[in-house]
């Protein structure tokens, strides 16, 4: 049992203590006591409000078998997603659905960006294990229902449900890493969890490929597979993860965002279904698209002031005032739209032009393989300096510089050219990641690190539905495009240019004439994909020079006497 150490009240909440303004080398909402020992500290709490109990510090095998275990979870969330990217074109192959092939990415995703704001909040209540216990079976029941799903609307609920799980299993991992860690050393962890995250997607990929070309049960058996282990994973984080709650007289009911709770998944939902409808299933002059995309544009603003006067917010509106978070969540959104992008339509490309699912797999092996490698470097970096704002910078131009050798491909393109461009790509995504998340927790005081760490997921997460929806809909609309531009007039041209949107298979029954044209058509879909990329990666370098620099601490308690060398 992890022992309490102290007790340190959260000032921003129940408004004890004086204040003292922060500068670039405090923490942003610092209360009066955010420089002395917490011991001192440890009465200080409110009767309305919540106290923060530090655990001790642990051993370092006890420390490497408590993080491990949520690893686990880390590696099968990473594995399930690289799943759904080598097998989207032959699930919905399957199905007659090419055209929905976003929908087995975007239904796990949304569920993800709902769900990591609400880890950090319910996990603060009711406890880091009991979080994780929860994701771990929700994961593997979405997973079962996928590899039981007779239906298109079946799998999409799987993946839902999946997705819930994956999102805890994502993130209470990291908040476990902040809890036990301290900030000076805590780069170099982040990068090792990384590693079973790249690890994961590595073997995902290709795992997911291999299973569908080999297998008698084709795709299903990739998410099966999944279950034993993350039930296992289930019972080792119930006895190991101990780390304490925050305490507080209120109900545990009563300290729940549900409003906010809801009207995060109300936008999300609103927002994603009109633009994968829109162009893709309907015209962008629909109702469906005219009424979905406006009212999310009004959930977000009543998500916004909702959350600005919350006691308790999911999304912490105040901590995203700071400029330094603001630039560093801003970052973690467009960059994972670039990158999940990449990682979805590389192996659609691959396909396309004739590779199996195990080769296109090996494409996209080079991204996560620049992930572990990145984000391990960068976090020895900061151990050794204590800064990251120069660092932030050059793993976004990495990034960038993946994203511009993706827009030199065609269907002459050589086959490793995809390789090395998702080598820089994901190389830059997982220095990002590791430097990001460090100049947020450093720029707010330690009550808030679990709140603010779930906030730059559930922009990632964000991010990578948004990227995923939006690289759909310039794909789809390019590609209708082209198509009815080169055989719109011929006969039967409706009826076969449907088909060939929704199944890959129809490449190769294609009428005598057809052919070049229709890779030309997918080849400039590709390109509109990538150019799109680019232009979110100028953003993305752009709000990282606005971080500033904020102190990275070797101790937990964040005392300014500590040994910095």
């Amino acid at each position: 049992m992890v022992s309490q150490q102290a007790v340190v009240p959260d000032t921003e909440q129940n408004g004890n203590g004086p204040s003292q303004p922060h500068s670039e080398t405090t923490p942003l909402l610092s209360g009066g006591n955010a420089n002395k020992p917490l011991a001192s500290s440890s009465s200080s709490s409110s009767a309305d409000g919540e106290a923060v109990v530090l655990a001790a510090p642990e051993s370092t095998a006890r420390l490497w078998l408590i993080l491990g275990t949520s690893y686990v979870g880390v590696f099968l969330g990473a594995v399930d997603a690289s799943i759904i990217a080598t097998l989207a074109g032959p699930i919905s192959s399957e199905f007659h659905s090419l055209s929905l092939i976003s929908w087995l990415a975007t239904a796990y995703l949304i569920a993800n960006a709902a769900c990591q704001p609400l880890s950090g909040r319910l996990t603060d209540i009711f406890g880091r294990g009991n979080g994780l216990v929860f994701s771990n079976v929700m994961f593997a029941i979405g997973n079962a229902i996928c590899g039981f799903s007779q239906g298109e609307g079946t799998m999409i609920f799987g993946r839902v449900v999946a997705g819930i799980g994956g999102g805890g299993l994502m993130s209470i991992s990291t908040f476990l890493a902040s809890d036990l860690v301290p900030l000076r050393k805590r780069g170099i962890v982040q990068g090792l969890g990384n590693i079973a995250y790249g690890s994961g997607a590595m073997l995902g990929g290709v795992f997911g490929g291999f299973i569908n070309d080999t297998s008698s049960y084709g795709w299903r058996l990739a998410f099966l597979v999944q279950v034993p282990p993350v039930l296992i994973s289930a019972v080792l984080v119930f006895f190991l993860v101990k780390v304490p709650p925050k305490v507080s007289n209120k109900s545990l009911v009563s300290r729940i965002d549900f409003t906010g709770a809801f009207l995060i998944i109300a936008f999300l939902v609103t927002l994603l279904l009109g633009l994968n409808a829109g162009g893709n299933l309907v015209p962008w002059t629909h109702p469906l698209v005219l009424v979905t995309i406006p009212s999310s544009v009004l959930l977000l603003a009543a998500l916004i002031w909702w959350e600005a006067k919350a006691p308790q917010p999911i999304v912490p509106v105040r901590l995203l005032a700071d400029r330094t978070v603001f630039a560093a969540c801003i970052t973690n959104l467009v960059c994972t739209m670039v990158v999940m992008a990449g990682v979805f339509y590389v192996p659609l490309y691959m396909q396309v032009l004739g590779y199996s699912a195990t080769q296109a797999a090996l494409r996209i092996l080079a991204s996560p393989l620049g992930v572990c490698f990145s984000s391990v470097g960068c976090g020895l970096i900061m151990k050794k300096t204590g800064r990251y704002v120069g660092l932030g910078i050059a793993v976004v131009a990495m990034q960038l510089g993946g994203v511009v050798l993706l827009t030199m491909l065609d269907d002459a393109s050589s086959p490793w050219l995809p390789f090395l461009g998702m080598m820089f790509n994901g190389g830059g995504y997982g220095g990002m990641l590791t430097v990001t998340l460090l100049a947020c927790i450093a720029a707010v005081d330690h009550a808030h690190q679990a709140v603010i760490t779930s906030a730059t997921y559930a922009f990632r997460s964000v991010g990578a539905t948004l990227g995923i929806t939006i690289a759909s809909t310039v794909y789809q609309n390019i590609l209708k495009t082209k198509l009815w531009e080169r055989f719109g007039d011929l006969p039967g041209a409706a009826e076969r240019i449907a088909r060939i949107r929704d199944d890959l298979d129809e490449l190769k029954n294609l009428p005598e004439g057809w052919y070049d044209g229709v890779i030309a058509s997918f080849m400039e879909a590709f390109r509109g994909v990538w150019l799109a990329s680019l232009g979110l990666m100028v953003i993305g370098l752009a709000f990282t020079s606005l971080m500033k620099q904020h102190k990275l601490h070797s101790n937990l308690e964040r005392q300014e006497d500590d040994d910095e060398q």
